[in-house]
């Protein structure tokens, strides 16, 4: 029987396991390298970097097995996000696509075609879902959610 998108995503994770302090530490780095001004919006940088590589990660594999939290948990995200200060979507575009770059340096002998795409494919999917979930708080909160 041929492996899910979400099975596959699952044995990357487990892959990557041992290695998930060095990833979160490269991807904040990585990400810091684009976006400078950044860092000082996160007041500690080692609590922020494993909740958010986590989330993010969580949030793809939940989607690929069609879990119905993700959807909850995104809009909460994107709206407790506000307190940032205003976030161009390319941000969370970039650091998603860092994330999932991540998990293919580190998940060795997983990683391969159909699990590049099973990853890909749910970061195209969670990238929409935060641009829907930002839609409907600006609608719902005009003047509050930025876009």
């Amino acid at each position: 029987m041929a492996q899910t998108d979400a099975e596959r995503m699952e044995a990357c994770l487990i892959a990557c396991a041992e290695n998930d302090a060095a990833m979160r530490a490269t991807l904040f780095d990585r990400f810091f390298d684009r976006f400078p001004d950044r860092r000082a919006t996160f007041y500690n940088v080692e609590a922020a970097s494993r909740r958010m590589t986590d989330e993010t990660l969580q949030m793809m594999h939940g989607l690929a097995g069609n879990e119905p939290w993700v959807w909850p948990l995104v809009a909460e995200l994107v709206f407790t996000h506000r307190n940032y200060g205003p976030l161009p979507i390319g941000e969370y575009d970039v650091f998603i696509d860092m994330a999932v770059d991540l998990v293919g340096e580190h998940a060795g002998a997983v990683w391969d075609m159909p699990a590049e795409a099973a990853w890909r494919t749910q970061a195209e999917a969670l990238k929409a879902m935060i641009r829907d979930a930002r839609t409907q708080w600006a609608e719902a909160m005009p003047g509050e959610v930025s876009s």
